[in-house]
């Protein structure tokens, strides 16, 4: 198994695409931190992921904006398992709206959540990675910080500011052994697609070469790549899991 004897925390893991990357690398041998933002929802995935893999994870309710949250996130997985392995920052909202009409607080949250969230993971972890001169992090942004979305200058704002983080960190981390990556996944089937109308998903599908939407299940296993000793000479890449829609 790729990630025996392995701690990896996992930022936004009780659904979606960090359920998905949280359920392989428990069929991997890792030992797991869940988080959602409450200790219910990240308690509820915890439990399914035992049951499925017989594996080790504890649940960490967790708000990425905050500082304090994240040092405590980083505390209780090194009380639980004295070591982190692998950081993955995949927290992230949404709050579409045109330019014109955008809300400083739909700015706001975004930013807090998906950019300065994924800053204070990274700085918390940073220490002990340091430390034990080993470690994997990776980013999860979006084709949307690639090309950019009308509706969505706070989501693409945010994205793009985690793929320069990303190039950033691994030339600082390098020396100490700590790889630094990200993925900019596309389209992915999840909780937020199903919402779209028909019509709505035709068209998006129709800009995509390979004509369908991904799965959570293909991030995942870009993940576990970007994570195990089979990419220990990559670091600062940005791997795009889109069908061709960006290239």
């Amino acid at each position: 198994m790729k990630l025996q004897g392995r701690t990896a925390v996992i930022t936004g893991s009780s659904k979606g695409i960090g359920k998905a990357i949280a359920e392989l690398f428990a069929s991997e041998g890792a030992q797991l931190v869940i988080t959602g933002t409450s200790m219910e929802s990240a308690q509820e995935t915890v439990n399914e992921i035992i049951a499925k893999y017989n594996c080790e994870a504890v649940p960490v309710a967790l708000d990425v904006s905050r500082v304090e949250s994240c040092e405590a996130l980083i505390k209780t997985s090194l009380d639980n398992f004295s070591k982190i392995d692998i950081l993955v920052n995949n927290a992230g909202i949404t709050r579409d709206n045109l330019v014109l009409k955008i809300k400083e607080t739909e700015w706001d949250e975004v930013i807090a959540v998906n950019l300065k969230g994924v800053f204070n993971c990274i700085k918390a972890v940073s220490k002990p990675m340091f430390r034990q001169k080993y470690g994997r992090i990776l980013n999860i942004t979006s084709v949307i910080g690639q090309i950019g979305n009308a509706g969505q200058i706070n989501y693409s704002a945010s994205k793009g500011g985690i793929i320069t983080i990303t190039k950033t960190c691994a030339k600082e981390f390098a020396s100490r052994n700590i790889l630094v990556n990200a993925i900019a996944p596309g389209f992915i089937s999840t909780s937020m697609t199903d919402k779209l109308t028909e019509e709505r998903k035709q068209t998006m599908v129709s800009a995509i070469p390979l004509r369908r939407f991904g799965e959570a299940i293909d991030v995942a296993r870009a993940a576990l790549f970007l994570v195990c000793d089979d990419s220990s000479y990559i670091t600062g890449h940005i791997l795009s899991v889109n069908g061709g829609l960006y290239m």
